[in-house]
C-alpha cells in the first residue's frame, strides 16, 4: 500500500461507482456460477474422496457467498502453501479488517478470487481445477463468426508477407502500409475484450454475435476516445530499422480467455512475422482470475480447438442438445483456414518465438505502481521489451492505482486531486513509477469497464456523462459499458 497513489482508490461504499454495483450485483452471480459448475462436477465424479472434497467447497463457496452477500469482514486467506498468503492477510490487517461493503474495489474484487483459489489449493483432488474453464471454451465456441472472419483475414496477411507484396513499393509506402495493418491488429485486439464474462455474466450466443466482427469494430471507431497506436508503431519500427537481427521482444500481459486471446495471438503471431518484434512473451494468470482471465491451461485449450476445428466447433454441448440446436459443419475453406492458424502458431511456439511466462505478480491485490519496489526482476525483465501491451480493463485499474476522481469543496485538497487524477491528466502522470524515465513503453489497449479514466480532452467527460442522463457530480456510467476505449501510450525509455 505504501507504494500505491496518495489519493484514495475507488471503494465499493461509493454507491455512484461501478465498486458498488459489482459488490452488490456482479460477485454474487459469479459465486452462484461456481457453485453450479463445481456441484455438475462432482456429479460425475466417480472417487468417494474426489466427491466428499468437492461437496466441501461448493459448501465454502456459499459460505463466502453468504458473507459477501450480509456484509461480514473480509476473513484472512487460509495458508494454502503460496507465497502470496502474506500480501493478501498484511494488507487486509493494514485496511483495518475490512467489510465488503467498505473497503478498496481493487482489493476486495482481487480478494474475492484468491479466496476463491485457497478452496481448491488446499484440497487432494481440485488443486489445479479451473471453475471457470467450461465458461471460457463455450464463450470461445459461440465466437465462431468472428473466428472464421479473423482466420481467413490472418491467412491472407500472413501469405502476402510471405510472398513479399511490398517490395516493389518505396520504404515510405511499405512503412505507411505496414502501420495500416499495425493498427487493424491492435483495434482486434481491443474489441476483442468485449466479451468479459466477469462482466458480461448473461451473454447469449446472439449477444456476442452483436459484439465481434469487422462490422462491429468498425462502428466502434468513434468511441476510441484516446489513440497512441502510432506512436506505439513508431518505435517498433524504429527499432527494427536500426537493428533488425536484434532481440526485440514485445510483451503482453493478457487480459481474457476465449476469443480475446485469440486476437492476442492474431496481433502476436502478425508482429513476429512482419518484422517489427523478434518474438513475443505472453503473460497469463497464475489462478482462475476475474472469471475469463487467461491461464496457461487455456492456451493450450485454445489451440487444440483450433487443431480439430470442425469436431469443436459442430460438438453440441449438453445444453445446446436440450435446446433442440442442430450441428452446423464448417466449411472447407473455413476449417482450413483455421488449421493454418494451429499450425502457424504451433511453429511460433516450438520455435521460441512466441512463450508463455505466468508471474504471480498479476494476481498480488495491489496496482502496478508496487511492480518496481516488489517484483524488481520482473520489472527488470520488462524493462528489456521493445514494448509492454497491457490488456484489459482490470490491468488498466492496476496501472492508474484505480483512483477515484473525488470532489471537493476544500480548495487545496481539490486543487491536489484535480492535479494528478482529474479525467484529463495524462496517462503518463497517471501511471506513476511505470511512467517517465521507467525504462518501460506501456501501450494499454482498454474498452472502458470501470470509472477510473485519465488523458481525455477537456470537457469529453462531462460530455459522456450528459449522454448516459447523468449528473456531472455523480457517476460515470458511461464508462461501464465497455462502448468507449482508449489507446494509451507511454515512452518510459525516452
Amino acid at each position: 500500500m505504501e507504494y500505491d497513489p496518495s489519493v484514495p482508490p475507488y471503494a465499493t461504499s461509493d454507491k455512484t461507482s461501478f465498486a458498488h454495483t459489482s459488490a452488490q450485483d456482479r460477485w454474487p452471480i459469479i459465486l452462484t456460477g461456481a457453485i453450479d459448475d463445481v456441484h455438475r462436477a462432482v456429479s460425475v465424479a466417480a472417487d468417494d474422496e474426489h466427491v466428499r472434497e468437492g461437496k466441501a467447497i461448493v459448501e465454502e463457496l456459499a459460505r463466502l457467498k453468504y458473507e459477501l452477500q450480509h456484509n461480514h469482514n473480509l476473513k484472512p486467506i487460509i495458508d494454502d502453501g503460496q507465497m502470496d498468503v502474506a500480501d493478501y492477510n498484511q494488507e487486509l490487517e493494514a485496511r483495518g479488517n475490512p467489510k465488503w461493503f467498505d473497503v478498496s474495489w481493487l482489493y476486495a474484487e482481487c480478494y474475492l478470487y484468491r479466496r476463491m483459489s485457497s478452496l481448491f489449493n488446499t484440497s487432494q483432488y481440485w488443486k489445479s481445477y479451473d471453475v471457470f474453464a467450461k465458461q471460457k471454451i463455450s464463450t470461445f465456441k459461440s465466437s465462431r463468426p468472428a473466428v472464421i472472419e479473423l482466420a481467413s483475414r490472418y491467412k491472407e496477411i500472413i501469405e502476402d508477407i510471405g510472398r513479399g507484396v511490398n517490395r516493389n513499393k518505396s520504404l515510405d509506402e511499405i512503412s505507411a502500409a505496414e502501420e495500416v495493418l499495425f493498427r487493424e491488429m491492435c483495434e482486434i485486439c481491443l474489441w476483442g475484450n468485449a466479451t468479459d464474462l466477469s462482466l458480461l455474466t448473461s451473454l447469449t450466443y446472439e449477444d456476442i454475435q452483436k459484439l465481434q466482427g469487422s462490422k462491429a469494430r468498425k462502428d466502434s471507431e468513434n468511441n476510441i476516445l484516446a489513440n497512441d497506436l502510432s506512436a506505439a508503431f513508431q518505435v517498433l519500427k524504429e527499432a527494427e530499422r536500426k537493428d533488425y537481427k536484434a532481440d526485440r521482444q514485445v510483451d503482453i500481459v493478457l487480459d481474457n480467455a476465449g476469443f480475446e486471446l485469440f486476437v492476442d495471438l492474431i496481433l502476436a503471431g502478425y508482429l513476429i512475422t512482419s518484422g517489427l518484434a523478434s518474438r513475443v512473451v505472453l503473460h497469463p494468470k497464475s489462478i482462475p482470475w476475474f472469471v475469463s482471465d487467461v491461464m496457461p491451461g487455456d492456451f493450450a485449450a485454445l489451440l487444440n480447438a483450433l487443431a480439430q476445428p470442425q469436431a469443436f466447433y459442430t460438438e453440441l454441448s449438453d445444453d445446446d442438445k436440450h435446446a433442440g440446436k442442430s450441428s452446423i459443419p464448417l466449411s472447407d475453406d473455413d476449417a482450413e483456414n483455421i488449421g493454418f492458424l494451429f499450425q502457424h502458431w504451433s511453429m511460433l511456439h516450438s520455435e521460441g518465438l512466441l512463450t508463455i511466462r505466468p508471474n504471480r505478480f498479476w494476481t498480488l491485490p495491489g496496482s502496478y505502481w508496487r511492480l518496481p519496489f516488489v517484483n524488481p526482476v520482473l520489472y527488470q525483465d520488462l524493462k528489456e521489451s521493445q514494448l509492454v501491451v497491457f490488456k484489459g480493463d482490470l490491468n488498466y485499474r492496476k496501472l492508474t492505482g484505480d483512483v477515484s476522481t473525488h470532489r471537493t469543496n476544500n480548495f487545496l485538497e481539490k486543487l491536489i486531486v484535480q492535479v494528478m487524477w482529474d479525467p484529463t491528466v495524462s496517462f503518463s502522470e497517471a501511471i506513476g513509477p511505470l511512467g517517465p524515465d521507467s525504462g518501460l513503453r506501456i501501450l494499454a489497449l482498454r474498452t472502458c469497464k470501470a470509472d477510473v479514466v485519465v488523458g481525455l480532452p477537456s470537457g469529453k467527460d462531462e460530455e459522456l456523462r450528459k449522454t448516459e442522463s447523468d449528473e456531472v457530480d455523480k457517476a460515470r456510467k458511461w464508462a461501464w459499458s465497455g462502448k468507449w476505449a482508449v489507446i494509451q501510450f507511454c515512452n518510459g525509455k525516452e
